[in-house]
């Protein structure tokens, strides 16, 4: 796809800046550092289909702070109900997304409610119920909790190697500045080779125990299409490159086993002698460790996350965090896990049923203003630890799955949002600095559409949320 003129560019990364530290301003809550995230690239996939699964590897020009000027301001006019009625009225009429929407709008800063469309009602969500569970990720684990890979004694011979989350991880070397990538289990071969040798051993067997996660390894209502496509794989708590397959769209049938196949062929390249093909196991209690390496922060894993719509990742987000709260990890695990630390929050989670973490199912089922309230959790100041993801959310016309979308529009550069999309559902949540200088908290879900019309719908509703960003709606 052609890519905007520099001057938009660069107007777009100007805003970018001016959301993220402004939204520290506004909550009292200062960030530390600006993400260094990696923007996705939209394909020509099918438009239901939310992420590229296989994310290029540029990242944003953005500007110095210092360069910002103004900002979202607490003492910006609201716009009225009548003002956001009349902006919102032809979208919720609007044949493209169909009779059953709904739609809400709160000042983030006094939490009132400015626009209301059944906001109550629960739909299906799609990605956007991301937001929820990294929401409940951060606020359990922490934004630097880390998922480690561990290499324990194993009995006769054998080194088991322990999923303990980590799905990213490098075939070989990792790179520390890499999200995806952190962690090698070529790294893990180094020590485990490095120990056998001191122990005067050259041959081993490797054993997998990938026992974290429990349950169904795919999710309720995943069709063969989400599989083939890329978009799903069996959940499983190790891997490397999230089960991507150079050269194929079908991510790994068994990502567990093959990430213990590339661990054996890293020990075979450092000269110890494996024997057979790895095998599932468990390690023992109380084994000696060899060697460990360590994810990315989880507040990177999140940003990753969000920006690309991983799917997979966010599954492993909901299992980690059933585990932090000694839930069961599988999908139904995660769904209570991740629900019980929203209504902890205050979060309302009527009509909230996460049968996944990702979104990718139908059967999945939230509000507008369950995430509307968590979308505001994470920018008015009450939970500096959630933060981060105001910072993981995709810039409109700049960023990961809004990289080419409302780019030449008023919502360019001010408006942050998660986007979601299947078949027959089309949703945007998350933030916005109306012309006026209000920051806003917004979710737009639309269900029941004509089958095959998601990019109709998806066109309507960022037509609306352009309309939100440029409105004084007086």
């Amino acid at each position: 796809m052609a890519r905007s003129r520099p001057r938009a560019r660069r107007r777009r990364a100007l805003g970018a800046v001016l959301v993220l530290i402004l939204l520290g301003l506004v909550s009292g809550y200062v960030a530390l550092d600006i993400r260094d995230v990696v923007p996705g690239v939209l394909t020509d996939d099918p438009p239901w289909l939310d992420a590229d699964p296989f994310p290029a590897a540029s990242l944003p020009s953005v500007p110095a702070a210092e360069e910002v000027l103004s900002g979202p301001s607490p003492t910006a006019p609201l716009p009225t109900a009548d003002g956001l009625a009349a902006l919102s009225a032809p979208v919720l009429a609007d044949p493209r997304v169909g009779p059953d929407s709904g739609v809400l709008v709160t000042d983030v800063l006094t939490g009132a409610d400015l626009f209301t469309a059944t906001p109550q009602t629960a739909r299906v969500p799609a990605s956007t119920l991301k937001i929820l569970v990294a929401v409940a990720a951060l606020e359990t684990m922490g934004d630097q909790r880390t998922f480690t890979t561990r290499v324990m004694n194993g009995a006769d011979g054998e080194v088991v190697l322990v999923g303990g989350g980590d799905v990213m991880l490098a075939s070989d070397a990792g790179d520390a500045g890499a999200v995806v990538g952190h962690a090698g289990l070529g790294d893990l071969a180094d020590e485990v080779a490095e120990e056998l040798s001191a122990e005067g051993r050259s041959t081993t067997r490797v054993v997998l125990d990938d026992s974290l996660f429990t349950g169904p390894r795919l999710g309720p209502n995943w069709g063969a299409a989400d599989v083939n496509g890329g978009w799903a794989m069996p959940i499983m708590p190790i891997a490397v490159d999230i089960g991507i397959v150079e050269g194929r769209t079908v991510r790994e049938s068994d990502p567990a086993l093959a990430a213990a196949g590339a661990f054996a062929q890293a020990l075979a390249a450092r000269g110890i002698t494996v024997q057979g093909e790895a095998t599932r196991g468990l390690a023992t209690s109380g084994a000696a460790e060899l060697a460990s390496v360590e994810s990315a922060p989880l507040r990177d894993v999140v940003a990753y996350t969000l920006q690309h719509s991983e799917n997979i990742l966010s599954e492993v987000l909901g299992r980690m965090t059933a585990d932090a709260l000694g839930q069961q990890t599988s999908f139904a695990g995660a769904g209570v896990a991740v629900r019980d630390v929203l209504t902890g929050l205050g979060v309302d989670t009527t009509g909230m049923n996460l049968v996944d973490a990702s979104g990718l199912s139908s059967l999945s089922t939230v509000t507008p203003r369950s995430l509307v309230q968590a979308v505001r959790l994470i920018a008015d100041g009450s939970h500096p630890e959630l933060l981060s993801v105001v910072h993981a959310l995709p810039v409109a016309g700049l960023e990961g799955t809004l990289a080419e979308r409302l780019s030449d529009t008023d919502a360019a550069g001010v408006l942050m949002a998660k986007t979601g999309t299947l078949p027959q559902v089309v949703s945007l949540a998350g933030l916005v600095v109306t012309a006026d200088g209000r920051l806003l908290a917004f979710a737009f879900i639309a269900n029941n559409f004509e089958r095959g019309a998601a990019y109709q719908a998806r066109l309507a509703i960022d037509d609306w949320a352009a309309g939100l960003a440029g409105c004084g709606c007086s």
